[in-house]
């Protein structure tokens, strides 16, 4: 089983929104690496960090996990969708997506400060500087730590959801 990283708005979808459908397609990627991760590497039943990015409060909201295979990203098929992408075909998809299903929601925001302050997760892709990729792998001893920190108390740590 391998850990992950996976990054929404939480106005476009949030944890919450997660806890109330169970399971979701994690679609409209439009980044070949993060694509290919979730083809390639991604395995039914591997953890996953839910970040919440783009907010006032950014980090880690909770836990899901991958619910299914790849299969295609049906949006790069629709042309009303903002992730409609001409040259990809139902013969030969271009995009793919996996399944997650809700596991849980932390009791607080594991904000990405925090994280970088930690002592031991300065090499975890997330706290790179210019890092951009929506989904990213995390080490055994990275997914430790971080749960470790859920426990922390943090007077200032506030969900953004």
């Amino acid at each position: 089983m391998a850990n992950w990283l996976m990054k929404s708005e939480p106005d476009v979808y949030s944890i919450d929104d997660l806890k109330r459908d169970r399971r979701e397609p994690w679609d409209s990627i439009r980044n070949y690496q993060a694509r290919n991760m979730m083809r390639d590497d991604m395995r039914i039943g591997d953890k996953i960090f839910f970040y919440h990015s783009n907010c006032k409060d950014i980090g880690i909201v909770g836990i899901m996990k991958v619910a299914s295979k790849p299969y295609a990203d049906s949006t790069q098929f629709d042309p009303k969708s903002n992730y409609f992408d001409p040259k990809s075909s139902t013969d030969n998809p271009r995009w793919q997506l996996v399944d997650v299903a809700f596991v849980r929601k932390f009791k607080r925001t594991i904000k990405l400060t925090e994280l970088k302050a930690q002592p031991g997760l300065e090499d975890m892709i997330l706290v790179r500087k210019g890092n951009r990729l929506s989904i990213m792998p995390v080490s055994d001893e990275h997914w430790e730590l971080i749960l470790g920190l859920e426990q922390a108390y943090a007077p200032s740590a506030l969900s953004c959801s």
